[in-house]
């Protein structure tokens, strides 16, 4: 896991690691950052120190395929078969939290949520 929103494109022509701007590209860095700005923690970029040190996303988004390449996902597809604009929201560093700690969760991200739903 970590805390960052990302948007596509999640691949490339070549596989590799690279940034893969979609024709609405800006859209979408619009839509992640309204997202990220309510979260202080992932707005700053440097989410999982302990486990990935060098990791960094300015302003807390990334374009998906720039972060790491995964070719045939649901991301892509959907954008490019149905027109529907959706980006990928990593909530935390940790996968499997455990439950006494979701109000820790909420409280990180429900302006970020109500910010999210203003972009309709």
């Amino acid at each position: 896991g970590s805390l960052v929103v990302n948007y596509p494109f999640d691949d490339d022509e070549q596989g590799i690691a690279i940034y893969s701007k979609s024709p609405d590209d800006a859209v979408f860095q619009q839509l992640a950052l309204s997202y990220s700005k309510e979260n202080t923690k992932m707005y700053q970029g440097s989410p999982c120190k302990d486990m990935y040190p060098t990791e960094y996303f300015p302003h807390g988004i990334t374009n998906g395929a720039q972060w790491y390449n995964v070719p045939g996902g649901m991301q892509d597809w959907n954008y490019l078969n149905t027109n529907c604009f959706e980006v990928t929201i990593e909530l935390g560093c940790v996968k499997y939290p455990k439950a006494e700690e979701l109000p820790k969760y909420w409280e990180q991200n429900h302006r970020s949520l109500l910010q999210f739903m203003k972009q309709v």
